[in-house]
């Protein structure tokens, strides 16, 4: 069950969530509540890990890692989850697939939905191909049994993965599929930017499928949706417009979008890390506006 942190959690913002974190130690440590206290530290590891902060949050680890015993159970299944992704954050994939089938395990002995299906879809992420597919599928199954709401609540994020699995395995068909599953969960729910972003996915999967003038028409409502105020710059939405233009044969206006692209996306800490080809490209194709 997730405790009332969690609610302060914005994933797109991990510096400001690591300040409201902090700002509850004092109470959470005198509280009497270990386990809890524990918890804390463990989503602040995680704020760090986001910020590419590898070593810090492993200090913060060792810390909970320390304090856990058997009152602390949660924290300690939590514990595992957190130290599991910095590890896969750094690049160390064999050292979190171990982590994440210890957390996958724990959570099903406790009985602890939300963790288990965290846990599974984490293993879906560390794994690849029919492995990848395995893992999302037991996550799906484990959430859409469950009586609990926030192991349902995964249900979005699972769609995607699987989609995206399916993407890389080139299998643009099933990835269609998917993505579309999962645009249908948001719209049910009006999840703002869950619902952009899975739009945005069905459109770059219909470009690789060759229907590059739906994926304009899908990619250019985005663009009118953060015109509007209605939802956030995203790079991302410009670099598709610029392979869709490209593909077309539209230099110059492909160089327009790949320039705004090109002027959010450097900024990305993670894309810089992980991606650096990716936004090489970007950067040789804008010059072209």
């Amino acid at each position: 069950m997730k405790s009332e942190f969690d609610k302060l959690w914005n994933y797109n913002d991990p510096e400001g969530t690591e300040k409201k974190f902090r700002e509850l130690i004092p109470s959470l440590k005198t509280s009497g509540d270990k386990d809890l206290y524990l918890q804390l530290l463990t989503q602040i590891s995680r704020t760090l890990g986001l910020q590419m902060k590898f070593d810090e949050a492993h200090k913060l680890l060792d810390e909970v890692q320390i304090g856990i015993d058997d009152k602390s159970r949660l924290a300690g299944l939590r514990y595992l989850l957190e130290r599991g992704r910095v590890y896969n954050s750094s690049k160390e994939k064999s050292k979190a697939k171990e982590l994440f089938l210890q957390a996958f395990e724990t959570g099903r002995d406790m009985k602890e939905d939300d963790y288990t299906v965290d846990a599974a879809h984490m293993m879906a992420i560390v794994e690849a191909g029919e492995e990848s597919l395995k893992w999302n599928e037991a996550a799906m199954k484990i959430a859409e049994d469950s009586e609990d709401e926030d192991s349902k609540r995964w249900l979005g994020s699972l769609y995607n993965n699987t989609g995206w699995t399916y993407f890389d395995m080139k299998d643009y068909g099933k990835a269609f599929e998917m993505f579309e599953k999962c645009k249908d969960w948001h719209e049910k729910r009006k999840t703002g930017q869950g619902l952009f972003i899975a739009k945005w996915s069905v459109a770059k999967t219909m470009r690789l499928m060759g229907q590059t003038d739906e994926a304009i028409d899908i990619q250019i409502k985005l663009k009118k949706e953060i015109e509007e105020g209605i939802s956030d710059e995203d790079g991302y939405v410009y670099e598709e417009l610029g392979e869709c233009y490209l593909e077309k044969g539209d230099r110059e206006k492909a160089g327009l979008y790949f320039a705004k692209a090109y002027k959010l996306l450097s900024k990305d800490i993670w894309l810089s890390a992980n991606e650096k080809d990716r936004l090489n490209r970007i950067k040789e194709l804008s010059s072209e506006e």
